[in-house]
């Protein structure tokens, strides 16, 4: 895939789209491309988390229960998958397994975290994405008065 076409599917990713050019493309030079087989697991659940995947080709399951069940929800292309991991340490909440053949973009947190430092204007956009869901979040929570 070119690199325009693939800088311009990445930005349908919401937290993507922030992104200036230049951030966007470092992010996608120092990314890992992992091949998956139909049944490869791309991680488990409880694993810990270092980074986030971006899934370009292929079908991910997303399983929250018990190794059997039916999947919680199908991941197609284009998807990030582990937004949070990408900004703090954290555990993997499901296990993600590959229903097809699929290829997944691997962005380590280090890899992230520097794109951030050196790029202070997408770091703002990125804190401003974060600050707005935050929001839109808690208008929607309703308290139950005493």
């Amino acid at each position: 895939m070119a690199l325009h076409t693939e800088l311009n599917e990445l930005r349908r990713i919401e937290l993507f789209a922030v992104f200036e050019t230049e951030a966007l493309r470092g992010l996608l030079f120092g990314a890992e491309t992992r091949l998956l087989r139909a049944g490869d697991i791309l991680y488990r659940r409880g694993d810990a988390a270092d980074g986030g995947h971006i899934l370009e080709k292929g079908l991910i399951a997303l399983e929250g229960g018990a190794q059997g069940q039916s999947a919680d929800k199908i991941v197609r292309p284009i998807a990030l998958l582990g937004e949070i991991a990408l900004i703090a340490a954290t555990t993997r909440p499901v296990t993600a397994i590959a229903r097809e053949p699929s290829t997944v973009l691997r962005i380590q947190r280090t890899l992230f975290h520097r794109t951030l430092e050196k790029y202070p204007v997408t770091a703002a956009q990125v804190r401003k994405l974060f600050k707005n869901r935050l929001v839109t979040f808690a208008q929607g929570l309703k308290f139950e008065e005493n």
